[in-house]
């Protein structure tokens, strides 16, 4: 693909040449059309304006040396999209469907997928909102899906670089039983605040602890947050947490590598134990943590001392990425090749 500089891409959007589109009406999902159009038509009383029937995923598809194009972990997108689907009573899109849909988006769009080595990747976003219209607060009778894709750099500037985050009280993510287990957009919404408060900070992301109790470890930004310690891998457990792909990932990950790997709750204070600790999810796959900072205590938790990614931290991202790029043998099934 002439025109584009792969090593210097930002996390961004760009226009690619296709999306697929999927319909729900009565009662059924239609057949999977091809679209170069980047609007959608709507209906001004559509539910995903008025009451968020709106959900999305993320994932991404990476060239390898051998010329090969790997999707990451798609059906668990899948899954995960099934699970918000439920949350917001909107119809579950079949694992089949979805995986039709993704390959057909990644294959159309073939020449936008980032040269191996570039640091780049293919960002695909899965999208399904309610579009008939409702003035009552009820799901809606008719949806759209859709994948867009397109071409991204390192979510952090620095790539697999350490960061300073900040712990912020005033604002929380999503409530104990609220919607922070699924993946709707009034989740980001709401961190927009105190995102741009940790960056006017001069953070580069905002850390919350848990909204019941403001106790225990939750979410970091946008991503799960992990520690390690005493050759364990940790990261909190709660009913407001995004369930990432990347963590679930990671977990396992560790678990091979001989670690334990323990998800419970993580209170403020463990904070101060851990030997390393990182951000994780399928936008930046690590962000290690330089330190964490409670401004409002004035405490600081300096996590990575000399300011370097630690060991353990190192070598996950390492194996998550050769596997993503095929550089490492995918034990677990976790990829998918496009023919």
């Amino acid at each position: 693909m002439k025109g584009i500089d792969w090593a210097n891409l930002s996390f961004g959007y760009m226009k690619t040449d296709y999306n697929v589109r999927i319909y729900y009406r009565n009662e059924q999902w239609g057949e999977m059309e091809l679209c170069s159009e980047e609007t959608i038509p709507m209906h001004m009383a559509a539910t995903a304006l008025h009451y968020g029937q709106e959900a999305f995923e993320g994932l991404k598809a990476f060239r390898g040396k051998d010329g090969k194009v790997r999707i990451f972990r798609l059906e668990e997108n899948a899954a995960r999209l099934q699970a918000t689907s439920r949350g917001i009573l909107m119809p579950e899109l079949p694992t089949e469907r979805f995986r039709e849909a993704v390959l057909k988006a990644v294959k159309l769009n073939e020449r936008f997928i980032p040269p191996y080595e570039s640091g780049a990747s293919l960002y695909i976003r899965p999208l399904l909102i309610g579009t008939s219209a409702q003035v009552g607060v009820h799901p809606a009778s008719e949806y759209l899906f859709l994948i867009f894709v397109t071409p991204v750099g390192p979510y952090f500037k620095g790539g697999f670089a350490t960061n300073p985050y900040v712990i912020i009280r005033e604002f929380d993510r999503s409530a104990p039983l609220g919607t922070g287990t699924y993946k709707v957009g009034g989740n980001y919404a709401a961190s927009l605040r105190a995102n741009k408060k940790a960056h006017d900070l001069g953070y580069s992301s905002e850390f919350y602890l848990d909204a019941k109790e403001k106790k225990y470890i939750d979410e970091c930004g946008a991503a799960n947050f992990f520690g390690i310690r005493d050759n364990t891998y940790i990261t909190p457990k709660s009913t407001s947490i995004l369930p990432s792909i990347t963590n679930k990932s990671l977990m396992q990950l560790a678990e091979d590598m001989g670690l334990k790997v323990e998800c419970r709750p993580v209170p403020e204070e463990e904070l101060n134990l851990f030997e390393e600790a990182g951000a994780c999810g399928t936008a930046a796959v690590i962000s290690p943590i330089e330190r964490i900072d409670d401004v409002e205590t004035g405490k600081s938790y300096v996590i990575a001392k000399d300011g370097k990614p630690g060991p353990i931290s190192t070598k996950l991202y390492n194996k998550l990425r050769g596997i993503q790029y095929g550089d490492e043998p995918d034990v677990h099934g976790w990829v998918t090749i496009l023919e």
